[in-house]
């Protein structure tokens, strides 16, 4: 049997109507979830699982078979040394980001004080704070929590939107956060300009991006 004969049949609303259709491709569990993590580029399996908790091995991997069946995503094998495969995003897949961000700025409200149960990763902060970027140049940024850090890729126009990890080069802005103030702006509690101005974020570096900031 053939690899997509073994994929599980297309659920449908059967309805005419945009929203519906856009729901019977990224409307499952987890889906939205794994696009958030591909937009931090190409991601192996085992550490897509290792970034969304709380998901099956078997419910992971039929959704990733459903997002390559429905061209959200593809997957390839890394050449030699790494013969690995790793899942990432097309240009639709990558299309999801105003979604996402648009989704997570309605969710803000629900967010609350973090959970003793709630799980968390440095790089989830990614998205609302390249919202927060917006209109403020373009740039790679990196950004330094109690949690960890990652970097943003602000104004791309393809490719990752965001890295986990120090930036791979020099960045035009370094931002240094506590919990607190992270957790302010991913809530929209506070404002980026107003954070920088207070004294609760840190930024270096000598990049234009950097510049405005620290002029904001």
């Amino acid at each position: 049997m053939s690899r997509l004969r073994r994929m599980s049949p297309r659920r449908s609303y059967d309805q005419y109507c945009s929203a519906a259709r856009a729901l019977d491709a990224v409307g499952d569990r987890w889906t939205l979830l794994i696009v958030r993590e591909l937009l931090a580029g190409p991601r192996r399996y085992t550490d897509l699982h290792a970034d969304l908790p709380g998901v099956s091995t078997d419910v992971l991997a039929s959704r990733l078979k459903d997002m390559e069946r429905d061209g959200l995503t593809t997957r390839r094998r890394l050449p030699p040394p790494g013969a690995a495969y790793v899942y990432e995003l097309t240009g639709r897949g990558r299309a999801l980001l105003p979604v996402l961000q648009a989704l997570g700025e309605w969710g803000a409200d629900e967010l609350g004080e973090r959970r003793p149960t709630d799980a968390v990763r440095a790089h989830w902060f990614a998205l609302p704070l390249l919202r927060a970027l917006e209109g403020e140049g373009q740039g790679l940024v990196e950004v330094r929590l109690e949690e960890g850090t990652f970097h943003l890729h602000v104004g791309a126009a393809d490719g990752a939107v965001y890295g986990d990890g120090p930036a791979p080069a020099e960045p035009d802005a370094r931002l240094v956060m506590d919990a607190g103030t992270c957790e302010g702006l991913c809530r929209g509690e506070l404002g980026l300009a107003g954070a920088v101005r207070d004294g609760r974020i840190d930024v270096a570096g000598d990049g234009a991006l950097a510049k405005a900031l620290r002029e904001a």
